[in-house]
């Protein structure tokens, strides 16, 4: 199928529209990486294999849908049937045919599948009332989970590639521009330079040749809204490289991917693939005499190469390592030539702005921060999974209202963004908006988008050794303040949850924090000081602690803590069940011993325990 134009873009979109709703209902099932690791493609399966058995009132086979990531990841696997928006939460194989005799054929909704609301009990049908998806505002998200990633038929049915058709038809390239520059969408990537000024700039550089290249490279830890495009929406990312390539004068782009995202890796090439077909990518596009084209680039998983030149060293085949800020890639990138660099959510959101207007986009949002921002929620919250929010929103907000707050009853201790370059935020911090600009103020930063939400029971300590770890064994080496110098950062840290910190430490690490920011040669040296300073910023009486009493208040550091059976005991055997080290033992309804000779405090015994009778000292 060639688009030879506009207009048939336009017959096209009629005809696809219309083919998609001629079911009365359809079956989306969720497939994105939680659900699937829950079963989700034998849920799929089955429907499969029953549907094309027999038909129920109209409704046949091609009213099933494989869908991107829907977001509610705490509840998968997820089935929904549209458009009633029917919402059914950890489905399984056994509860398909159900659906079907019941729900599609009898109209019925099937209560025991419902979500129910923790706060009253309450069993909600649809899921546009269920407060994780109310709170919501869905931009670059808006057609993950609705739609078959691997059919191209369904975006364009959707109003895919309109956006492009717009720029191509009605727009010359720097009115593309000028369109994004007002909008005020800043890089989503973490960075948040403003993408038209870059764009801008590219444009006017003198070559004969410019590329645009989607960073892919998700490397935050708990970070997954990339990848979550990737999988469930490839097309806009491809219709905002395109419209990108249009507007600076571009015959080439790339897709860098981690190699850990096999699945995005074919979503993205099934999508090139159709692009092609519908020549929406090639010669002389939709009869534009734009030429543009896209390769997809894997990465090795080196976090490193989430930076900018050292993500184009890796794409021409180099060893992905950074090079000095003073040149830019935007005048010399990759092959030195000018290239825009924008990651996945960015381009997802263009079609948007053209579509819709660059007023109505900077009208989202705040005045310095416009639009909507994707995050991933981990870590201790009751609601894990993928969310998109108004930039200005609170973390209160984020972290309560949509993810649900704490579970188990637990306080609330620290929230961490931006990943191992951002911070640890306090309670107390709870009420900020989320903006590029105001999360920087406070010590961390917006980062491509994860939040880990940390409880009472989490060692910030312990926290930043870890991020520090990930990121000395992350460092490429190639400058000294950031090779040696966050690895004596860690090292010193390391020293403190083992019980062998001293007086002075924490000056000198805040010493070696400030060389190592203003040394280093990239963004991941420059910032790998922050998991340690934003800590010791709220929580230096922690560090404290562990320096001159030799505690882990927390009760995580092994070193500092030992665990005490009291008289509380039940003998219930519990706690001796999950003893790795059978360092407990005892008899049932008696109350148990713990050899502190042999315990190795991994803390099973305290997280079994029932009745509250095993302590930490």
């Amino acid at each position: 199928m060639r688009i030879e134009s506009a207009k048939h873009l336009q017959q096209l979109q009629g005809e696809y529209s219309a083919d998609l709703n001629r079911f009365p209902q359809k079956v989306l099932v969720c497939c994105g990486p939680g659900c699937l690791a829950n079963g989700s493609e034998k849920i799929f399966n089955e429907f499969k294999k029953i549907l094309s058995a027999k038909k129920i009132q109209g409704i046949t086979v091609e009213a099933l849908k494989k869908t991107g990531c829907h977001g509610f990841c705490a509840q998968g696997p997820l089935v929904v049937i549209e458009p009633q928006g029917i919402f059914y939460t950890r489905v399984q194989v056994k509860s398909v045919a159900e659906i079907i005799e019941k729900t599609l054929a009898g109209k019925e909704v099937i209560p025991r599948l419902l979500y129910v609301s923790p706060e009253n009990g309450r069993k909600i049908e649809n899921y546009k009332e269920i407060p994780f998806y109310s709170n919501q505002m869905r931009i670059s998200l808006r057609n993950v989970g609705k739609i078959d990633p691997e059919n191209i038929r369904d975006y364009i049915a959707l109003g895919g590639y309109q956006a492009l058709a717009k720029a191509l038809t009605t727009m010359q390239p720097q009115q593309v521009i000028d369109e994004v520059n007002k909008s005020g969408i800043r890089g989503r990537g973490g960075a948040g330079f403003p993408t038209g000024r870059k764009w801008d700039t590219c444009r006017k550089a003198e070559s004969d040749i410019r590329y645009v290249i989607c960073n892919g490279d998700e490397g935050d830890p708990g970070a997954f809204m990339d990848r979550c495009i990737m999988e469930g929406d490839p097309h806009s990312i491809l219709e905002g490289m395109i419209i990108c390539a249009y507007a600076i004068g571009s015959t080439s782009g790339y897709i860098y991917v981690r190699e850990e995202y096999p699945l995005a890796v074919i979503n993205l090439q099934k999508a090139v693939e159709a692009a092609r077909e519908y020549s929406l990518l090639g010669e002389n596009i939709l009869d534009s005499k734009l030429d543009f084209d896209i390769k997809i680039n894997r990465g090795g998983g080196a976090f490193v190469c989430g930076e900018s030149s050292a993500l184009m060293k890796s794409v021409a085949g180099d060893v992905g390592e950074p090079r000095a800020k003073y040149i830019r890639s935007v005048i010399k990138g990759l092959h030195d030539k000018p290239t825009v660099l924008n990651n996945v959510e960015t381009l997802a959101t263009i079609p948007v702005i053209m579509n819709n207007g660059s007023d109505a986009f900077a009208s989202i949002g705040t005045k310095k921060s416009a639009g909507t921002k994707a995050f991933s929620l981990a870590g201790k919250i009751k609601n894990t999974g993928l969310i998109e929010v108004p930039m200005g929103t609170t973390l209160r907000k984020i972290i309560f209202d949509i993810g649900g707050g704490i579970p188990n009853k637990r306080q609330f201790k620290a929230v961490q963004t931006g990943g191992p370059s951002g911070g640890c935020l306090p309670e107390s911090k709870l009420d900020l908006p989320v903006d590029f600009d105001t999360l920087t103020e406070a010590g961390s930063m917006m980062g491509s988008g994860g939040m880990i939400i940390m409880d009472d029971r989490t060692c910030m300590v312990d926290v930043a050794k870890y991020f520090l770890n990930f990121l000395v064994y992350e460092s490429c080496g190639k400058c000294v303040p950031c090779r040696e110098g966050l690895y004596q950062l860690y090292t010193l840290c390391n020293n403190i949850t083992e019980g062998n910190g001293k007086e002075g430490d924490l000056e000198l690490m805040e010493n070696l924090s400030q060389n190592i920011q203003i040394g280093s040669l990239c963004g991941l040296g420059q910032s790998g000081p922050n998991p340690f300073l934003s800590t010791l910023m709220y929580f230096r009486e922690e560090y404290e602690t562990h320096i001159r009493e030799k505690k882990c208040p927390a009760g995580v550091c092994r070193s500092l803590i030992t665990y005490e059976i009291t008289d509380d005991c039940t003998g219930c055997l519990a706690c001796i069940k999950v003893c790795p080290v059978s360092a407990i033992t005892g008899q049932k309804k008696k109350k148990h011993f713990l050899n502190q000779q042999i315990c190795d405090r991994c803390g099973s015994c305290y997280d079994v325990c029932q009745f509250n009778a095993i302590i930490i000292k």
